[in-house]
């Protein structure tokens, strides 16, 4: 018997062990694919790893040639790096150097990263530190030698990147901001480098410098440079000012004809390595392509890609990736003839919105930010493992908030208005809310007055739709709609001001402003008093559980009330500030908070008189529960997850509460 117990024991501790070691596992992105691409470098010694680097300062890695990503590290503490410049060692692939600058901090701050075992583990180059690093490159004839530059001049390094050294004289009037370099491929003396006013050129090291900008236009910014490998004194050059080409090693440059004055920001121009009359030039407005060193150009994508990188196979220089804003990678195996998402795995996007499906939690909704006509809402079928884009209607409108109506309609809150998508539809509708003053000077006979409406109306942040009503707050006002936003109505509440969230659950209705709540346990029909708050009462959001109690997040801590908001305590059982969110979750009768100071989820299953806290990895919100995990949105990575509980872990954490 004792045997029997101590067996039953230990086997209770592993489940016990392994709940706790599946508790901490990071939750996984899941999607939308895609977003904004900074950069792309090939591990020439094999060619089927590719890195990528994002603007939120981390490093995707692909093993299968671009086909696939998986997040591989961020070299960097901070989110706001961006990684413009990745450069990998073509004598020991294991050496990898990042150069970033800070979106922050544009002018001040930036690092080199540098890593000896394959981008496992990362250092900061010392030299460099707070340095705003805009371009990096490694001499083809001696991999010790690396150059930088920077906002404040040029760098180099003559020992593999351990030590730098300025090459630039300090303060120089010229030669600072520089946005790109080059060197020579055989004597690497020789270094080219555009900054944001013309190109220069050493030829002895840094020793001496001379601007290089005759037939340059003037002020011209220079993004990218590229030497003929076996001519070296072809290079081109891209600028502001459209794209150069010298065959005399920069003494001399002629402009290039060919690509339209509108898209002459080439932020990138790449020359085939087999190849060298053929040279690719990402722009603002797609991608051109020459095979002819620069005497016709072609127009290879729509006008709506804008460009941050070229990447070419060495070994099948056919196969071409883009790295793009916001469509992450596009690939081509045809010479750039035809184009295909490729971003399986990556997810780089500012998603706002979370909705899961009533009547199937494996059917996801997200809508993102800042992504135009590659944004907007996007749903998948499957718990987030692929995902496609329905925001036909939306015009590239930002989605902050998604809801389902009690026909199963989407509602989306955008920054210009509210739509709906109705079900089997494929086309979002607006749901105007009222004019404003300036919108109702247009005459309503005109089509002009429909589209001044569309352009001014207002952001809408905060939605909630209920059984009867519909509530949406712009930033001056409370919309109330009682024919599920056919029409709206302006409602003032004593007290709130501008809402900032509203919660429903059955007929009671909560409607926070900053300081003060106001409650209905009607529908909306009518509404008790408000209790305002104290005046540093700052309130984040408001939830209401199954059983009418509400819950208050708020910059001091968590609240409840048990009687309609008449009176609010605090939970004195969660020692946690800054509290973002707080909702209920219907099905395990929980309340989830999350904070601005911790990455973790903190739940409790007994109305709020202890927690437990689940590891996130991230700060995250919109929380809500699909079969039984939970999701979230982040601020760059889009959708993630929870790790998926198996049977044992269910075991193991049943008595954990």
């Amino acid at each position: 018997m004792r045997v029997e117990i101590r067996i039953i024991s230990v086997l209770l501790i592993m489940l016990w062990i392994s709940a706790a070691l599946a508790a901490e596992q990071p939750w996984q992105p899941v999607g939308p694919d895609g977003g904004n691409v900074r950069s792309l470098a090939i591990d020439t010694k094999n060619p089927d790893r590719i890195f990528l680097g994002t603007s939120a300062g981390n490093l995707y890695l692909s093993i299968d040639r671009g086909a696939s990503w998986s997040r591989f590290a961020r070299p960097g503490n901070s989110a706001e790096m961006v990684l413009d410049h990745i450069v990998i060692d073509p004598a020991d692939s294991r050496n990898i150097f990042a150069a970033a600058w800070n979106a922050q901090l544009p002018n001040s701050d930036g690092d080199l990263f540098r890593s000896h075992d394959a981008g496992k583990t990362w250092e900061i180059v010392a030299d460099l530190h707070g340095k705003s690093l805009r371009a990096l490159s490694i001499a083809a004839s001696n991999p010790k030698i690396l150059v930088a530059g920077a906002l404040d001049g040029i760098y180099r390094s003559l020992d593999g990147g351990h030590d730098f050294e300025r090459i630039s004289p300090p303060n120089h009037a010229e030669i600072k901001n520089v946005e790109s370099i080059a060197i020579d491929p055989v004597n690497p003396d020789v270094i080219y480098a555009g900054t944001w006013h013309l190109p220069w050129k050493t030829e002895d090291g840094g020793k001496t410098w001379h601007s290089i900008k005759k037939g340059v236009i003037d002020d011209s910014d220079v993004f990218s440079i590229v030497i003929d490998p076996s001519q070296p004194e072809n290079l081109f050059i891209s600028a502001c000012s459209g794209i150069y080409r010298s065959d005399s090693a920069g003494e001399l440059f002629r402009k290039i004809q060919g690509i339209p004055y509108s898209a002459r920001r080439t932020r990138m121009l790449r020359m085939d390595p087999v190849d060298h009359n053929t040279v690719y030039a990402g722009t603002t407005e797609g991608l051109w392509k020459t095979t002819d060193s620069g005497a016709t150009w072609k127009h290879m994508t729509g006008s709506n890609i804008i460009i941050n990188d070229v990447l070419i196979d060495p070994r099948q220089p056919s196969r071409v990736l883009l790295a793009t804003d916001r469509g992450g990678v596009l690939s081509s195996d045809d010479g750039a003839v035809t184009f295909t998402a490729s971003n399986r795995g990556f997810t780089h996007r500012q998603a706002a919105a979370l909705l899961v499906d009533r009547s199937n939690n494996a059917v996801l909704y997200a809508g993102v930010l800042n992504d135009k006509e590659f944004g907007g809402v996007f749903v998948s079928r499957d718990a987030g493992q692929t995902w496609k884009q329905i925001s036909d209607g939306l015009d590239g409108r930002d989605v902050f908030v998604l809801r389902q109506a009690a026909d199963n309609s989407l509602v989306a809150g955008t920054d210009h208005g509210i739509f709906a998508l109705k079900p089997n539809s494929s086309r979002w509708v607006s749901r105007d809310l009222p004019l404003t003053k300036a919108q109702a000077t247009v005459p309503r006979k005109t089509s002009a007055r429909a589209s001044v409406a569309n352009e001014l109306a207002p952001r809408v942040t905060v939605l909630e739709v209920g059984a009867d009503k519909w509530f949406a707050a712009t930033a001056t006002t409370l919309f109330v709609s009682s024919n599920s936003g056919e029409t709206w109505q302006a409602e003032s509440l004593q007290g709130i001001g501008v809402p900032v969230s509203i919660s429903i659950a059955g007929r009671v209705v909560a409607i926070a402003g900053r300081n003060a709540v106001a409650v209905s346990v009607n529908g909306g029909e009518s509404w008790l008093p408000t209790k305002t708050l104290d005046a540093d009462f700052s309130i984040n959001s408001v939830a209401v559980d199954n059983s009418g109690d509400g819950w208050l997040a708020a910059r001091t801590g968590l609240f409840r009330s048990t009687d309609a908001g008449d009176s609010w305590k605090k939970v004195s059982s969660l020692r946690l500030a800054d509290i973002q969110t707080v909702r209920f979750d219907d099905d395990t009768h929980r309340v989830l908070v999350t904070s601005g100071v911790s990455i973790n989820i903190f739940e409790s299953v007994d109305n709020g008189r202890t927690w437990s806290a689940i590891s996130a990895g991230w700060r995250v919100k919109n929380l809500r529960v699909a079969h039984g995990r939970l999701l979230g949105t982040t601020t760059f990575d889009g959708v993630v997850i929870q790790p998926e509980v198996t049977a044992a872990d269910n075991v193991a954490g049943s008595g954990t509460h």
